[in-house]
């Protein structure tokens, strides 16, 4: 299985990361205001640090799943620092490591040292022309360094080198390293102001395969559900969320009028949509028929997981995918262009003209197009999208209440 890190940069700069381990071993640049997910599978290890005037400095060192299926992770700055970073589970506090104030306490300390433990520290602490602290050296390199951090951030990061090669390390650094509450996404918040994470919401992230990074807002817990929204065309897009009138066993009241959120997505670019855990419905390009559908639901009555599927029976403009980021791996839905080579009989064009497939079930507008049902069950096949009805597609469940859905 997989998870995520998801990393953030809260500052008003962009910020590149050194990652180790993961994606590659290639550096990330993350843009203002935004996060980059990087998965993680289970049993890797490695670090992300920050990097400043490519010089190395906080980091956060990671293991995923490990010992007794614990993620382990700390936040050093045994190489460094230059801005400020926290490391926890994502959505629980209580795993939180690091000082979101690193920084900031680093300069009422250097503020009120004496001259002769500046001058001591000359060689390893660096300042801009007003005399502010910009950055230090690793602190493994300087053991005066190293008391002059603990006066500020004793217990609060990984300072020294811990209970390594033979030496007992210092307590309150050993603590860093305290397990995690099971497996699960680790979220990484750099800022040069406040690094108290906050969550991501609706908003842009630009695309580019693996990672992707994401834009983020606060976000009210309760909101915490939503689906990652991708537009796989060369063109910006606008999808139309539509929560059902009602809900029963195995039925439901479809909403074709009163879209909630509508949302747009620049061209091979994706969102965080966070909706409501009650929300059961579906997704579509525009507000148009005949279009495709990808219906779910967030927060199952049985299980409180992520549901969902591809629908045609209201018409196909294109294709798509739903898939779970839980690290179950699963996903259905197809990516091949089926409107390029569809029989005329089975087209009916939306109202601003856009080529799409007719309804397989009916509607208002027509009766059920045979001639589109015969065609997507030879291309699609009813077990990668709903077609005409019954049964046959397989759910795609997501126990964290987080689905991905792609539009191509």
């Amino acid at each position: 299985m997989s998870h995520n890190i998801i990393v953030t940069n809260l500052s008003n700069h962009e910020q590149e990361f050194e990652v180790h381990g993961w994606n590659n071993n290639q550096n990330i640049m993350v843009q203002p205001n935004t996060a980059c997910l990087i998965p993680a599978p289970d049993g890797s290890s490695g670090a992300i640090i920050a990097l400043h005037d490519g010089h190395e400095g906080e980091q956060a060192e990671i293991t995923k799943n490990g010992f007794g299926g614990n993620d382990f992770f700390d936040l050093s700055n045994i190489v460094g620092a230059g801005g400020n970073m926290t490391v926890q589970q994502l959505d629980d506090p209580s795993t939180r490591k690091g000082d979101p104030l690193f920084m900031q306490n680093l300069n009422n300390a250097w503020a009120r040292a004496d001259q002769g433990t500046k001058d001591s520290l000359a060689q390893c602490v660096h300042t801009d022309g007003s005399g502010r602290v910009v950055r230090i050296d690793a602190i493994k390199d300087y053991p005066q360094l190293e008391t002059f951090v603990r006066s500020f951030a004793d217990g609060k990061t990984y300072i020294g080198v811990g209970a390594w090669g033979g030496s007992p390390g210092v307590d309150s650094d050993n603590q860093q390293s305290s397990a995690g509450k099971g497996n699960r996404d680790i979220q990484v918040t750099y800022n040069d102001g406040d690094a108290t994470p906050i969550a991501p919401q609706v908003a842009p992230l630009q695309h580019f395969a693996h990672p992707v990074s994401r834009a983020v807002h606060s976000l009210d817990a309760s909101s915490r559900p939503r689906i990652i929204l991708t537009n796989h065309t060369s063109a910006e897009q606008s999808y139309s969320f539509y929560n059902n009138y009602w809900n029963g066993n195995g039925t439901a009241g479809a909403n074709f009028d009163h879209p909630d959120p509508t949302v747009s997505v620049a061209a091979n670019s994706s969102l965080f949509v966070s909706l409501s855990d009650t929300f059961k419905g579906r997704v579509q390009r525009g507000t148009q028929l005949p279009a495709t559908w990808a219906e779910f639901q967030l927060s199952a009555d049985n299980d409180h997981a992520a549901h969902g599927d591809i629908s045609l029976q209201q018409g196909c403009d294109g294709a798509a995918t739903i898939s779970a980021t839980d690290g179950s791996g699963r996903s259905n839905g197809f990516t091949e262009d089926i409107l390029s080579g569809a029989p005329e009989a089975a087209v009916q064009n939306k109202p601003d003209g856009t080529k799409a497939l007719a309804t397989t079930v009916g509607n208002w507008m027509s009766g059920p197009n045979q001639a589109a049902i015969d065609y997507e069950l030879q291309v699609v096949r009813q077990e990668r999208a709903y077609i005409v009805g019954g049964t046959g597609v397989p759910d795609v469940a997501s126990s964290n209440q987080v689905l991905a859905v792609d539009f191509y």
